[in-house]
């Protein structure tokens, strides 16, 4: 990390969202040194209060902690943290903090981001627990994409519709453009996002990162995926407890994010029926949770 006195020169920084998160943060800053050689700059906000367990760890490792006054999302918690980056920063790593960043991942993608002044975002391959890799570099969802992966994902996971929606074949494993890259871990261009005003504070959790991409696209900034960088990801421990609420936030941010896609008031009646289709989806899932824990 960056001493204090470093802070006015950093270019590099970073931003993380901690929610009982005391845990997994630990390792998380611990693997950022060894990630890039560029001195680094980390801020953590943290959505939960009355818990200064987080706020040991963060200070400990030399990190800036930020309280946040409640718990306003993912999205908005993200925003915070990069406005508290000094203005030195030019490239802002926005990651999960249950995720361990291998060495030299960081400084693949900062590489891969300096190639080319049209590059608003890179992401890396990200490794699940168990050594699988997660799909985190995805076309922008459309109405056919989207409602195919959302009846048939479960079902039928190598149909179609989830294929074009994950970018799957034979290049789903090279460096490509995207429409949108995971907000689990991706490297954004600090002038780009500023110029979006960064995340939606209105998806509280989930499709934020599909916004970010779909915006940063619809300005002309490329999306890039870079698998030569490596990161771990533990999983999403801060909502395992809360599933049929994740659920209920999933469909609505789905909601938010089809009806800006489709706006006008031409499109009025589509997305109406996008709204009662993603609202009897997400009953249906939460009613499918609730038998399962019933029967468990």
């Amino acid at each position: 990390m960056a001493s204090s006195t470093d802070y006015r020169s950093t270019r590099l920084g970073v931003a993380t969202v901690s929610y009982g998160s005391a845990a997994v943060l630990a390792p998380f800053l611990d693997s950022l040194p060894a990630a890039t050689a560029s001195p680094i700059i980390a801020v953590v906000a943290d959505n939960q209060t009355g818990d200064n367990r987080a706020a040991t760890v963060v200070r400990d490792r030399g990190a800036v902690y930020l309280q946040m006054p409640s718990n306003l999302g993912y999205g908005s918690a993200i925003n915070a943290a990069v406005e508290r980056l000094p203005a030195s920063v030019e490239w802002i790593l926005i990651s999960n903090p249950d995720l361990v960043a291998t060495p030299g991942s960081i400084d693949a993608l900062l590489r891969v981001g300096n190639e080319d002044a049209a590059i608003g975002s890179v992401g890396p391959a990200t490794i699940g627990a168990s050594g699988e890799l997660y799909p985190s570099a995805r076309a922008i969802p459309s109405l056919r994409t989207g409602i195919g992966h959302a009846l048939f994902a479960n079902l039928w996971p190598a149909n179609p519709w989830s294929r074009s929606y994950r970018l799957d074949g034979p290049d789903a494993e090279r460096r490509r453009d995207a429409g949108w890259l995971s907000g689990a871990c991706l490297l954004v261009r600090r002038s780009a996002f500023v110029e979006l005003d960064g995340f939606d504070p209105g998806y509280f959790m989930y499709f934020e990162d599909v916004d970010l991409g779909y915006r940063l696209g619809k300005l002309g900034y490329r999306n890039v995926y870079e698998p030569a960088a490596v990161v771990i990801h533990s999983g999403a421990h801060s909502t395992n407890s809360s599933s049929g609420a994740m659920i209920a936030a999933h469909h609505a941010s789905a909601q938010r994010f089809l009806s800006k896609k489709y706006s006008g008031p031409l499109r009025w009646p589509l997305r109406a029926a996008l709204s009662v289709g993603l609202t009897l989806r997400s009953a249906i899932e939460r009613g499918r949770l609730n038998r399962h824990a019933s029967i468990n």
